[in-house]
């Protein structure tokens, strides 16, 4: 068992971690605001659920590969951009009244839930920062390590819950004040395909 004091520390970096602008947190910020609170949660919990793989593949070694093999890495960043890609392209085709009817009542709650898991898995730098941040915490003098990134990754998202649960409640309230007018919808509409083509982009290019 990993010191109280370690898995304190760890939390509260995993919390400021979360709080950092980065794609999933505007990506359940924007489908909030577009779709209302449920559909963000949703949406988060499938980038909860992403994280789940990345924190059994850096607990079994399988991580490795994506830190060691280029071509490994460009697969799965080409896909996760065209995916993103995809969602622009819907989201500006969307009209007003289309997104007036994917609200919260009316939302297939199944996509948002696999395109949070689509979203998570398929950015290769979730997978090497997993690699490189859970390690730091472990301590092979206290047992298996596996279990210790385990025990870590688990931490680690329950501190995404609670950040990006928070994210969507509060955009989902500013979403429904913004929801008023077609015109406002179809502008948000125009802002969340923005948005995903940046986060497309950047990942495209994005480094090992």
């Amino acid at each position: 068992m990993l010191p109280i004091e370690s898995l304190i520390t760890f939390f509260t970096a995993s919390i400021l971690l979360g709080l950092a602008p980065g794609p999933d947190n505007i990506f359940v910020l924007t489908q909030s605001a577009l779709r209302g609170r449920a559909s963000g949660l949703l949406v988060m919990l499938g980038l909860c659920t992403g994280l789940l793989v990345h924190t059994s593949a850096v607990a079994l070694g399988v991580a490795i590969i994506f830190q060691t093999s280029a071509l490994a890495f460009s697969i799965l960043k080409f896909i996760g951009a065209g995916y993103l890609i995809y969602l622009a392209w819907q989201a500006f085709r969307a009209s007003a009244e289309k997104i007036q009817a994917g609200t919260d009542g009316n939302v297939n709650h199944w996509k948002l839930y696999c395109r949070g898991i689509i979203m998570n898995i398929t950015n290769p730098k979730v997978s090497i920062f997993f690699l490189a941040f859970l390690p730091q915490f472990a301590d092979p003098g206290r047992g298996p390590v596996a279990y210790q990134l385990l025990l870590l990754g688990g931490l680690f998202i329950i501190a995404t819950i609670l950040v990006f649960g928070s994210i969507a409640l509060l955009a989902g309230t500013l979403g429904q004040w913004l929801n008023r007018s077609n015109r406002t919808q179809s502008v948000l509409n125009k802002l969340a395909g923005t948005v995903f083509i940046g986060l497309a982009i950047k990942l495209a290019t994005a480094e090992r």
